[in-house]
């Protein structure tokens, strides 16, 4: 049976990177993208007939409920702390958004989105508490059939936007991957495309 897939934050290093795989990957039928703005036709290096990208206003996103009636759910949205503004901005996209979405995708097969290494409710990291809350929340809700997180480290791959500050951790980092196995090997920089294989993996087929 093919499957239809929704797919929230298509345009970052990770979603650009999910939305390729899924067009060639043969149990799909239909792939859907909520974006913010329209985007260029050569935005994506694949093109598919499968492809359907709506442009939405994700402060309304219940205005949208029709399009969450599908197989798999991918959510890859998520921001900086310095491109949001401030707290309350980025909170907005990287937990409302995500947790209305999860409240949106309840009928769906399956529902995977993107958390963070060291997500913690209870850190004094603001980020990973974000990320840590987040995840209790959907984790949390009886209503919502497979739920998954996958919890990357820094990601590596050519993003649209400059980040400094990720520069120098994917540099350090660079120098201290030797030193990182076993438990630490979680701290690893991973490729997008490789958390984007994960989340198509922890599907429910």
């Amino acid at each position: 049976m093919l499957q239809s897939a929704l797919v929230l934050g298509a345009t970052g290093l990770v979603g650009k990177s999910l939305v390729q795989q899924l067009c060639v990957d043969d149990r799909y039928q239909t792939i859907i993208c909520l974006i913010r703005k329209p985007l260029p036709n050569n935005f994506f290096s694949v093109k598919s007939d499968k492809l359907q990208l709506i442009v939405v206003d994700f402060d309304c996103l219940g205005d949208y409920q029709g399009y969450f009636y599908n197989s798999h759910t991918y959510v890859c949205l998520g921001t900086t702390l310095k491109r949001a503004g401030s707290k309350a901005a980025f909170r907005k996209v990287d937990f409302e958004y995500i947790h209305v979405a999860a409240q949106l995708a309840r009928k769906a097969q399956s529902f995977v989105w993107i958390s963070s290494v060291g997500a913690n409710a209870n850190s004094g990291n603001f980020y990973l508490k974000v990320k840590g809350e987040l995840e209790n929340a959907i984790l949390g809700m009886s209503q919502l059939k497979h739920a998954s997180a996958v919890r990357p480290s820094l990601l590596l791959g050519e993003r649209q936007e400059s980040r400094p500050l990720e520069k120098i951790g994917l540099f350090v980092s660079g120098i201290l991957s030797p030193l990182l196995v076993g438990k630490l090997a979680k701290y690893k920089p991973v490729q997008a495309r490789d958390v984007a294989r994960q989340m198509i993996r922890l599907q429910v087929f």
